[in-house]
């Protein structure tokens, strides 16, 4: 029996040693491909979700990453952030447009021209990467206003800030392409110009490096290919039979992705303004200035992620008094004051033209209207209860009708409002006369005897 327990001992022994020496997944032999997908305008949300893939796919030592782009553009600073993130991976990163249909334009060009390889799948297009701002025309692009010698003046920057962020991103995607040894002549295009490619001219003009139908395809062609990653150390890729696993957002980059949505910041700071309106209106109600503190923060959170112009904040605030007052003080030229401040600060609000970062007009206009009808109704029903008679109180009690219970002198008790009362008069009154009450002191009615009542006639 003992010598069966050693053998099935030592056989156990063997098994795992031999399981642990053994590759259990694609991770440790070192054939993983994450797929990260970026769909839509690149923001916050993308550029948290491309930091976590890529710590990710560095912590389970994955082969390479497949950055699928399908996007029409985003933020210069989530931009920058991605692309920073690529540059100090030491896991190389394949930037892929794709499916058919898709395109890489503006942001997402340089993104494209910052990974380690640049693919695109047949059918798509990159390029348009002028730099927008609001309040001018595409950089570069033909004025409409011709020159001494009759043509149209092109490649003149209208003002001295566009000309420093044309040439801001020119310098940017040259050190891109001459990083990756791409072309930097056609990316300064890109930039000027808003000049395009298709992936088959892309592969032509040496923008990118290969084309492939699918991501299978694409795996094939990178097997055996060697890059350069951070560090400055080289990698021969081993793509050809790797495990493809698709990474999906984080619960921080989903709830980034709906409050970095400009719309829904906006609201956010609406809600948050209401509920505490209400709280303070009526103390102690609790849930309208809990909610309103919770959605004011988030709100306000959202905007510190956002690139926004203060003063157009500053113009909604000042909107949101001038209607307060109105509310309270009517005369016309407040509140359509108010209303003006306010449509213009939300218009105003985000300084961008990104795609996927304007606030809809939609959006501002029922913003508006139920801003504009809390102020006329709520606030104009509160104004007028203010100046409504007293309901409540001693002030309440005076000129109210008493039946006198007992009278002894000057002094006795009275029965007002369903209570029984001490009252004093300088009159004497006997029990079950009505009287009226002229005022309160402390606890004491001070009555009087009700004035007659003239009748139909005119006769008392």
């Amino acid at each position: 029996m003992q010598t069966m327990k050693a053998a099935l001992v030592a056989a156990i022994t063997v098994v795992a040693l031999i399981c642990c020496l053994l590759p259990s997944s694609a991770e440790e032999s070192g054939r993983l491909a994450l797929i990260v997908s970026i769909d839509g305008a690149i923001g916050p949300a993308s550029a948290s979700y491309v930091r976590e893939a890529l710590a990710r796919a560095s912590e389970r030592r994955a082969e390479v990453v497949l950055l699928r782009m399908n996007t029409p553009g985003g933020l210069n600073s989530s931009m920058r952030e991605i692309i920073a993130d690529v540059l100090a991976s030491p896991i190389p990163v394949i930037g892929y447009v794709a499916p058919s249909g898709a395109h890489a334009a503006s942001a997402g060009t340089y993104i494209l021209y910052a990974t380690h390889i640049a693919a695109m799948a047949p059918g798509t297009n990159i390029g348009a990467a002028t730099p927008v701002q609001i309040g001018g025309p595409l950089p570069g692009l033909p004025s409409g206003t011709p020159d001494k010698d009759g043509k149209d003046k092109k490649d003149e920057p209208k003002d001295a800030m566009t000309a420093k962020a044309t040439n801001d991103a020119v310098a940017f995607i040259r050190s891109l392409a001459e990083l990756r040894s791409r072309n930097a002549d056609w990316a300064e295009k890109a930039v000027r110009e808003a000049a395009t490619l298709s992936a088959n001219g892309a592969l032509e003009a040496h923008a990118i490096d290969l084309v492939a139908r699918d991501q299978a395809e694409l795996l094939r062609q990178l097997d055996g290919r060697v890059v350069e990653v951070a560090g400055g150390k080289t990698q021969r890729l081993a793509t050809k039979d790797a495990v493809v696993e698709a990474i999906e957002p984080g619960r921080i980059s989903r709830f980034l992705a709906v409050i970095t949505d400009p719309n829904v910041a906006f609201i956010l700071l609406m809600v948050g303004i209401y509920g505490l309106i209400f709280e303070f209106m009526s103390p102690g109600a609790v849930a309208p200035g809990v909610v309103g503190a919770i959605c004011l923060l988030i709100g306000l959170y959202a905007l510190n992620l956002l690139p926004i112009n203060y003063a157009g904040l500053a113009l909604m605030l000042v909107g949101l008094v001038l209607l307060t007052v109105e509310a309270f003080n009517p005369t016309v030229v407040i509140g359509l004051g108010g209303i003006i401040a306010f449509v213009l600060g939300a218009l105003m609000l985000f300084r961008v033209e990104a795609p996927g970062y304007q606030l809809s007009w939609w959006v501002i206009g029922i913003t508006t209207a139920v801003f504009v009808g809390f102020a006329l109704v709520v606030l104009g029903s509160l104004r007028r209860a203010a100046k409504a008679p007293e309901r409540v109180g001693a002030q309440a009690m005076r000129g109210l009708p008493a039946e006198i219970l007992d009278w002894n002198g000057n002094e006795g008790h009275v029965f007002a409002h369903g209570e029984r009362w001490q009252a004093r008069g300088a009159d004497t009154f006997e029990p079950g006369e009505t009287v009226e009450v002229a005022s309160v002191v402390d606890l004491t009615l001070l009555i009087r005897r009700a004035p007659a009542r003239t009748g139909e006639g005119g006769t008392s």
